[in-house]
């Protein structure tokens, strides 16, 4: 049951990840686009525990509480604006202390509802939405400016979550996401085992070459440890430099045909974990 479970929560991101650009999301709507991706991971519909009214009811909760939030925000926001200029008029300093009380108070609720849409909940790196508000231009899917990104992909993850769980698997992606974190740049979970790098905008493809190369020597060099069992995680990378206005679909197929020649080569030196 735990890993219809999870297989039901990876479908369900994969589907939130999907209707995020949607003004307006139904019941009939989210099920259809949940059928989908479903279907991708041959998960039968028929049986009844694996998707039910409940499990639905409980993600487009979560999506109608986040908009919630936000209209409460923006309300908040008019309000306090209405009550600025009162007090311009007024000259009314107590009124305008208050505003910037509120405002101040706001703009922190703001930040965290920004973080909480950002970010993949189980890995806490950051997630696609991330990548497509701060570096895509949201009209021609191009890059906003020059940049080198990094996909990686581990090895043999099918391997680990088949003789140890899902729950170790999930622990190794976070373990994946926080040694990621350590190298300068952006990270986000591009979906399943597959991360993403932006790094700074000063960093050559050498360099991001040698920082990964000496991050995935540094974990090929420790044993993870389930109970009594041990076991090694390798990942494959590629790089792409890309260039403003290039679009984003070419530079991700880029870098991935190099992560698959990348794949081929560790492959030979890693038979396993």
């Amino acid at each position: 049951m735990q890993d219809k479970e999870r297989l039901l929560s990876i479908i369900s991101d994969e589907t939130k990840k999907n209707i995020d650009n949607l003004t307006i999301v139904t019941p009939s709507l989210y099920s259809s686009i949940f059928s989908k991706f479903a279907l991708s991971h041959n998960v039968n519909l028929d049986e009844s525990e694996m998707l039910t009214d409940k499990f639905l009811d409980k993600k487009i909760s979560l999506l109608t509480n986040l908009q919630n939030q936000t209209s409460k925000n923006a309300l908040e926001l008019s309000d306090n604006a209405t009550k600025a200029i009162s007090a311009i008029k007024e000259k009314d300093a107590s009124l305008l202390s208050q505003v910037l009380k509120e405002t101040q108070k706001l703009r922190q609720e703001i930040e965290k509802l920004k973080e909480s849409v950002y970010k993949d909940v189980l890995t806490n790196a950051y997630n696609r939405k991330w990548l497509s508000d701060t570096h895509i231009d949201s009209a021609t899917q191009k890059f906003k400016q020059a940049g080198t990104l990094a996909i990686i992909d581990l090895n043999y993850f099918k391997i680990i979550n088949d003789t140890f769980g899902h729950i170790i698997g999930d622990k190794v992606l976070i373990y994946m996401a926080n040694q990621l974190k350590e190298i300068r740049g952006g990270v986000l979970r591009y979906g399943g085992d597959e991360f993403v790098v932006i790094f700074p905008i000063e960093t050559t493809e050498e360099d991001a070459l040698w920082q990964l190369n000496i991050l995935r020597e540094n974990i090929l060099h420790k044993n993870l440890k389930v109970k009594d069992a041990e076991f090694k995680l390798s990942f494959s990378f590629g790089i792409h430099k890309y260039l403003a206005n290039e679009g984003l679909i070419d530079v991700i197929d880029f870098a991935d045909k190099k992560m698959y020649i990348d794949k081929l080569k560790i492959k030979e030196r890693i038979k396993g974990i």
